[in-house]
């Protein structure tokens, strides 16, 4: 693979709370630069729904060498404010790549779930059922993304000179004319394993460069299977966020570290060109061991480092897993 890569969150914004409440410039700084020394990456997919933070992170990839995918991630927003935030973002990338970077923007991720007016529900659980017992109306919903994607290209392309793409679900049947990747958000479950890597090779026979922009797995036993989906293990309040699990779950770091690496060789002899493990760290799923394990929140995280709520504050506060070891092996072996 050309670009090897992980995603780094700067913080989800929704409600106008963040997932990740404490940003401090110099710890981001030096997280990025694990990511290249430690973990090998050569680039990152900067990701959040805050414009200032995110050019802050770009910024300090870019100066650290790395390739930047500066990631805009918009939640429950409608398709009017979603375009502002791609205009504010796309002029932000457009300075950091005019100082000599290489930058590629990545204009949104699963609109259609993750975001008002294409589907009916208040939230992603309420669209996918939706889309789970209306799959008749898939046409329609890719009509919907299309249309609005055009939009969006061209509200990024008028302030950004780079390349563009869209960090998309295969649902959605995208018109990759329009972009400068083939971009998927792509899990591996039980339910595809025995068809997954043909249709990772149907991607790249499409004749573009492809990017996976997203995979990886949760921390516990079964996990795996599940995709994606592993995150519903948790229970979620509006105003707190993820409060604890659904039920006991044991911890398989190895087996997270298994999955990552058999994705990442499943990319590189598919012909992948780029390839960003879901994620370094998921600030609101903290590591709570030795009490109740419904209550640790890092179980369901897709994070590769363990994070700990009574270390906040201090430079670091978490400690690598099994699957940072994995992706730090295979990227510099590869």
């Amino acid at each position: 693979m050309r670009a090897k890569g992980i995603s780094y969150d700067t913080g989800f914004l929704q409600n106008g709370k963040f997932s990740r409440k404490r940003f401090d410039p110099e710890v981001v700084e030096r997280e990025l630069r694990i990511i290249r020394d430690d973990l090998h990456c050569n680039a990152v997919r900067i990701m959040g729904g805050d414009p200032e933070r995110l050019e802050v992170a770009a910024t300090r990839a870019a100066e650290l060498g790395l390739e930047v995918w500066f990631s805009p991630y918009p939640l429950e927003l409608t398709e009017e404010e979603t375009l502002k935030l791609f205009s504010d973002c796309a002029e932000r990338a457009e300075r950091i790549r005019r100082r000599g970077a290489e930058v590629v923007f990545v204009a949104g991720a699963e609109l259609s779930l993750m975001n008002k007016g294409f589907l009916p529900g208040d939230g992603i659980r309420q669209r996918i059922a939706f889309l789970m017992d209306n799959r008749e109306r898939i046409p329609e919903l890719g009509s919907r993304v299309g249309d609005f994607l055009a939009k969006a290209v061209a509200v990024v392309r008028e302030r950004f000179g780079g390349q563009v793409t869209y960090a998309s679900v295969q649902l959605e049947r995208v018109d990759w004319t329009l972009f400068d990747f083939v971009s998927v958000d792509l899990y591996r479950t039980a339910a595809i394993a025995d068809r997954f890597a043909d249709g990772v090779r149907a991607l790249v026979e499409q004749g573009k460069p492809v990017a996976i922009t997203e995979f990886g797995a949760a921390t516990y036993r079964g996990a795996g299977d599940l995709g994606a989906s592993a995150l519903d293990a948790v229970e979620y309040d509006e105003d707190r966020g993820p409060v604890r699990l659904n039920g006991e779950y044991e911890r398989d770091e190895e087996g997270q570290a298994a999955y990552v690496r058999e994705l990442l060789e499943t990319f590189d002899s598919a012909g992948v060109d780029s390839a960003f493990v879901f994620t370094f760290a998921l600030y609101d799923h903290v590591h709570r061991p030795g009490g109740d394990p419904r209550d640790d929140l890092d179980l369901a995280s897709y994070g590769v480092v363990k994070v700990f709520e009574d270390r906040d504050g201090q430079e670091l506060p978490w400690e690598p897993k099994a699957a940072f070891t994995a992706i730090g092996e295979y990227y510099r072996d590869h």
